[in-house]
């Protein structure tokens, strides 16, 4: 594997990058980076992956402020985790050097939404693409669903996301040989967060401690 950006600094620098973002102002770097079209078109060296939903209200490089070339990015709704995602991340991992996994979901998420009215209708799904979509889902939305009670449904939707991240981080920690080898070795570290929609803030949780 090759020598790259560790975890902890990479998340210093989406950390810093949010802050940035937050505050409505960008680096330098960031801005220079796009005049470096030519250069970044001789290969890649992305310093973290983030796999997020395709929610259009989700622009990830915006998010943390960074330029071409570096980020890593794969969107899917509800940020489900299927083979073709984990190869994504294994070929980021494998052939950049990559070392820090973001599974990033969001307030409002549509796609946790539809998995949670299907859990309590068991119908409603206009496609078996969705549906596969929306099955990924349903085992971390349902344990949320049934220890919710009478809870307000926002709530519930507030913690069906985070729970559905959570589902994703340790399906890539431990559905992938390659992936949990780099995990166990200290060469790579997956961590959950979410993106507020409202604040432009994004919260990172499930970091292990320590972080490589």
């Amino acid at each position: 594997m090759t020598t790259s950006v560790p975890p902890s600094d990479a998340l210093q620098r989406l950390q810093q990058g949010n802050a940035r973002f937050t505050s409505d102002t960008r680096s330098i770097e960031t801005l220079v980076s796009q005049l470096r079209r030519a250069e970044q078109a001789q290969g890649q060296r992305p310093f973290a992956v983030v796999l997020t939903c395709s929610d259009s209200r989700v622009p990830v490089e915006m998010i943390f402020d960074q330029g071409i070339g570096d980020l890593f990015v794969i969107r899917v709704a509800g940020n489900v985790i299927a083979p073709s995602l984990v190869g994504s991340v294994e070929f980021a991992a494998a052939t950049f050097g990559t070392r820090l996994v973001v599974v990033m979901g969001h307030t409002s998420c549509g796609a946790v939404k539809a998995t949670l009215e299907f859990i309590r209708s068991g119908g409603g799904i206009p496609s078996d693409n969705i549906r596969d979509i929306v099955e990924r889902i349903v085992p971390s939305a349902k344990s949320v669903v049934e220890a919710a009670g009478d809870r307000d449904p926002a709530e519930v939707l507030a913690h069906a996301v985070r729970a559905n991240v959570r589902g994703s981080v340790a399906h890539l920690r431990n559905g992938s040989r390659l992936l949990e080898q780099l995990v166990s070795s200290g060469q790579v570290a997956v961590v959950g967060a979410e993106y507020d929609l409202a604040s432009g803030q994004v919260d990172f949780f499930d970091v292990p401690n320590p972080l490589p």
